[in-house]
């Protein structure tokens, strides 16, 4: 009996456990850079329909160049080339997530994220005296991901294939300050208007009794674009362990890194798009009925590096909840 409760409860919160903040880095000058879109990616090991619910703050008010903080200097010496025409002053978002899970076998699954994204950024022009501010709140870029995990009997090796879809708006202006009604950077859109191709890996299995572990990369490219903005191509690698012996409480810990190219484009910020970084996410999973569980976790920073300038979180919070039908 016990061992068969103890079954129920890992195939509930193996979807949080392989949460990671996946394809996100949509680095440029004016916001979105170090993202942590803990996206649930719904590896579940019994059939069935799981719906999830999550939250995700991200405050970007760091403002950084390279490794680490950007200096006046920095800032000044950016203006003077030409790389930069504005002084970034904080963009934070924030992303509503609905994800629906179906698994009609233990080796098939399918995977549908459906993002809303409300986000507010100000920026400060070259010679301008007072900020220029955007609020944008839309439906962001949809994502429809495929799973094969039946190449062996223990189901815990598998493949993820899909794509993000341009369902988000990519057409908000500036909203106030002395640049209100100029297009609003691409990076910063809800939507990159391209469609993206989705690969990737994993693996999780047990170290004994106590602990089990993860481990998984996803690369992710567009394939399509428009209006001459193509986002850079993205690479994570995420690692991780849980505590299996506290009962309906499971504490986690991960390691998340991530590597992006630059945006291209004459749409795009070159000077100021992609990066590298890594990040260490503690947090926990918590089964509150035989069907239903809520997580949480905080990203914070290893190491950032950043193309150019670009605005930073400190750290990023996540929590959600997770049920089956």
């Amino acid at each position: 009996m016990m061992a068969t409760q103890s079954s129920k409860i890992r195939s509930l919160i193996i979807c949080a456990t392989l949460l990671t903040p996946a394809s996100a880095l949509a680095c440029s000058s004016c916001g979105c850079t170090l993202s942590s879109d803990w996206e649930n990616q719904g590896l579940a090991s019994t059939p069935g329909v799981r719906v999830d619910l999550r939250y995700d703050y991200i405050n970007q008010n760091q403002l950084r160049h390279g490794s680490g903080t950007a200096s006046s200097a920095d800032v000044a010496a950016a203006l003077a080339n030409g790389t930069v025409g504005e002084t970034e002053r904080i963009t934070t978002n924030h992303y509503y997530t609905l994800g629906l899970d179906y698994s009609p076998s233990r080796a098939w699954g399918f995977n549908l994220q459906v993002p809303y994204i409300d986000r507010n950024h100000s920026t400060l022009g070259a010679g301008d005296t007072d900020n220029t501010y955007s609020h944008t709140q839309s439906v962001g870029d949809i994502k429809l991901i495929a799973r094969y995990q039946g190449f062996f009997p223990e189901g815990d090796t598998g493949i993820q294939f899909g794509l993000k879809l341009p369902t988000g708006k990519h057409d908000y202006n500036f909203s106030s300050g002395p640049g209100a009604g100029t297009p609003l950077d691409r990076s910063l859109q809800p939507g990159s208007g391209s469609t993206d191709i989705i690969l990737g890996v994993y693996r999780y299995g047990s170290l004994n009794k106590s602990w089990d572990w993860f481990a998984q990369g996803i690369f992710q490219a567009p394939i399509k674009t428009l209006d001459d903005y193509r986002p850079g191509n993205a690479l994570n690698l995420n690692a991780g362990v849980r505590y299996m012996e506290f009962g309906n409480i499971v504490p986690q810990l991960q390691i998340n890194a991530q590597t992006r190219q630059r945006d291209t484009g004459l749409n795009a910020d070159p000077d100021n798009t992609g990066g590298k970084l890594v990040y260490l996410s503690p947090g926990f999973t918590a089964a509150i009925s035989k069907s239903t569980k809520i997580y949480g976790f905080i990203q914070v920073p290893l190491y950032q590096y950043v193309e150019g300038l670009q605005l930073a979180p400190r750290w990023n919070a996540s929590v959600g909840l997770n049920f089956s039908l």
